[in-house]
């Protein structure tokens, strides 16, 4: 059977596409990568926060799924909405790496000992909301661009810069030091570090294909992780993080909502079924006060 796989172009993307061409030649398949540029491409420059656009990094992708120009289309899980066109499916997880973010230094500092005033960059609101609550003495700077850039940042014009601990992983870079942050001290994106594959519904056959693909327990942390997003509103603009940790036949979802300065904070965690505990911790979260976030109100 013939795939044509659509991915965006950076090294990251082609990497992870490049993980999934194997899995999909080891089950019989032909593959041919096909390249979309989307917004997210177009505009290096602009900071996430002020893009009014959900799926920046996944809409090209989608719209080439739907008018079949490629068969299948490969995600940072992260980038992808919580909510998917009609006609397309979220196929396959087939891998996660390590979910938690970094801080990468020239000395390889912590975030507790980083100097007073230090520049932090980071393209991420969640980021920058949880580096201003944990050191409000900080210079949080935007940066954008592929992980070369950011990382130049370093050279440039930082004192430090926060990344997605399993890009730096698969790429092998340790240019500079790279010290992993914890859920507590920053609680990571829903589906960080998970590879997702899109499809369409009425594609069987590849649909076929790409399930066999699938990693059942990172499926279950990641459309937690997503439920509670989704429950949230999905596409907001406010920062909000999510991790869930399989045991089993349980789940433990750990999840907060902050505002973009940092200065006020929901979090909770539950145990218990996965998913349904997704929209259970976002309800709980709502009702304590998130809501008056998701107006764009500090209460």
């Amino acid at each position: 059977m013939k795939v044509r796989l659509g991915t965006r172009r950076s090294p990251l993307a082609a990497w992870q596409a490049n993980a999934v061409a194997e899995r999909l030649r080891a089950q019989g398949a032909v593959v041919e990568m096909v390249f979309v540029t989307t917004a997210g491409d177009r505009d290096r420059h602009t900071p996430l926060a002020r893009i009014d656009q959900d799926g920046i990094f996944t809409r090209q992708l989608e719209e080439a799924l739907l008018d079949g120009t490629i068969d299948l289309a490969v995600h940072s899980l992260k980038d992808l909405p919580t909510t998917l066109p009609p006609g397309l499916v979220l196929a396959a997880t087939p891998f996660r790496h390590d979910p938690r973010d970094a801080l990468v230094s020239r000395t390889g500092l912590r975030l507790a000992t980083l100097p007073a005033g230090a520049r932090v960059g980071t393209s991420s609101l969640r980021r920058a909301a949880q580096l201003r609550a944990a050191r409000p003495d900080l210079r949080v700077e935007p940066l954008r661009g592929n992980l070369d850039t950011r990382l130049a940042a370093l050279r440039e014009r930082c004192d430090a810069i926060v990344l997605a601990l399993a890009g730096l992983l698969r790429l092998g870079r340790r240019d500079w030091p790279v010290v992993p942050l914890t859920a507590a001290e920053m609680l990571p994106a829903a589906a960080q570090g998970a590879v997702g594959v899109e499809a369409r519904q009425d594609d069987q056959p590849r649909l076929a294909l790409v399930r066999a693909l699938d990693a059942p327990q990172v499926r279950r942390a990641v459309e937690t992780e997503r439920a509670f997003l989704r429950r949230l509103g999905g596409g907001c603009r406010l920062p909000a993080g999510a991790l869930a940790e399989v045991a089993g036949a349980q789940v433990r979802l750990r999840g907060a909502v902050f505002s973009p300065d940092g200065r006020c904070a929901f979090r909770g965690a539950l145990v218990g079924e996965a998913v349904t505990i997704g929209d259970r911790l976002a309800d709980q979260l709502l009702a304590a006060g998130a809501r008056d976030l998701l107006a764009e109100r500090c209460p």
